[in-house]
């Protein structure tokens, strides 16, 4: 096995995410894609950031917090966002407590307010990205929980920077120096350098998890669904979602596909199956929609998941498909520049967006997204934008009060 895997020196770690609507396999489709690339000679690890873990009963074995050894090359995860927790944010709690106490809250009420947004679901972030810096796996497939909180997790990054920008004053040299004052003025006591570090530390973990997440070459996620109407529509609006946020998907997977032929209740879920399908395939597309069949049993155990990845992936590589790039790019124009973001099954009507000095504020139904505008659209003016064949397009000129300036 070891002669036929790439050494990871000269090969960049590989993440794959699966996520898809509660009951439509994509636990199994992923300890699938990962039990198939450990045989095909890749160090695997397949972690869970689903709650549920079910991953243990996939495998049929037992799994912790740290990587376990399942067979030769495939190791196994479920993260336990508690062990991390209290490491994490003691210092950032114990100053918001001091901030409640002096401002007379009571204690119990505090507790309440100190649950820092989507501190489970960053420290689930944060786990993926230490075994991916941990240079121990050529590829690392991530079971995410189902679809609404792994939309909500992969929005975390961009979203807690922005919370914990403008809740926690970062210069810490100046108000170091303005700390006395700050506090017999304001009543409030100002941060400690602990604190401060704490939450730089956050930041940078946080700016880590986005950059390797968003990477187009090192991540990519792949929508699990079943064949029927409300699955598929749910994919379209997570496939949306997922782009407006600049996450690259790669693949959509069908599972538990009916094979034709049989008595006729099967034949009527194949023949409905196989229009979604059809709408599916002509809908997604560029992306590739593997088919995996509806098995005898439920896949549990390395055998019948490799079974299972093999009849999905045949003798593609699991770890590398064709996807369309990254949703989110910049162009030059004669007249400046168009920020261009690939909104596929968007509507018209549900897409708005507003500029907030060097931000760019992107609306799509209940989602929405803070880009943070390059050096170069910064220092321009917004001239208009458009939204067409499910892309939005806003369109940039150089503002000639700052253009120019030395």
């Amino acid at each position: 096995m070891t002669s036929n895997r790439a050494s990871r020196a000269d090969t960049a770690v590989r993440v794959l995410l699966f996520t898809g609507k509660g009951g439509v396999g994509k636990t199994s489709t992923a300890a699938a894609t990962g039990a198939l690339a450990a045989t095909r000679g890749l160090k695997t690890l397949v972690i869970s950031t689903d709650p549920a873990h079910s991953l243990a009963d996939t495998f049929g074995t037992g799994l912790g917090p740290d990587p376990a050894e399942v067979d030769a090359g495939l190791y196994g995860q479920q993260v336990d966002v508690q062990l991390g927790f209290e490491r994490a944010w003691m210092e950032i709690r114990g100053y918001l407590a001091e901030v409640f106490e002096s401002a007379g809250v009571d204690r119990l009420e505090a507790e309440e307010l100190m649950v820092l947004p989507g501190a489970e679901e960053v420290l689930a972030l944060q786990a993926v990205r230490d075994q991916v810096a941990s240079g121990r796996f050529d590829l690392v497939v991530v079971d995410c929980a189902p679809t609404a909180e792994t939309l909500r997790l992969l929005a975390l990054p961009d979203a807690l920077q922005w919370y914990m920008r403008r809740i926690f004053p970062i210069e810490r040299r100046v108000v170091r120096s303005l700390r006395p004052v700050l506090s017999r003025a304001a009543g409030v006591p100002m941060p400690r350098d602990g604190v401060f570090e704490a939450v730089l530390r956050l930041q940078a973990d946080l700016a880590e998890v986005r950059e390797l997440l968003a990477d187009p070459r090192l991540t990519s996620v792949r929508l699990v669904l079943t064949p029927e109407a409300v699955v598929v529509a749910e994919a379209r609006r997570t496939l949306t979602t997922l782009s407006l946020y600049g996450y690259q998907v790669d693949a959509v997977i069908a599972n538990r596909v009916f094979p034709e032929g049989g008595d006729p209740w099967r034949a009527g879920w194949a023949a409905a199956q196989a229009r979604h399908l059809r709408d599916v395939e002509a809908s997604f597309a560029p992306l590739p929609v593997l088919r995996a069949p509806y098995r005898a049993a439920e896949p549990v155990g390395l055998q019948a998941l490799t079974e299972l990845a093999t009849d999905l992936y045949a003798d593609t590589d699991p770890t590398t498909l064709p996807a369309l790039g990254d949703p989110l790019r910049v162009c030059r124009t004669e007249d400046g520049f168009d920020l261009v973001l690939w909104l596929p099954f968007a509507e018209r009507g549900e897409v708005s967006l507003s500029r907030h000095g060097d931000e760019l504020a992107v609306t799509v139904g209940s989602h929405r997204r803070v880009l943070a505008l390059p050096s170069a659209l910064r220092r321009c003016q917004v001239s208009g934008a458009r939204f067409r064949d499910g892309r939005l397009v806003v369109s940039f000129v150089p503002d000639p009060s700052v253009w120019m300036q030395r």
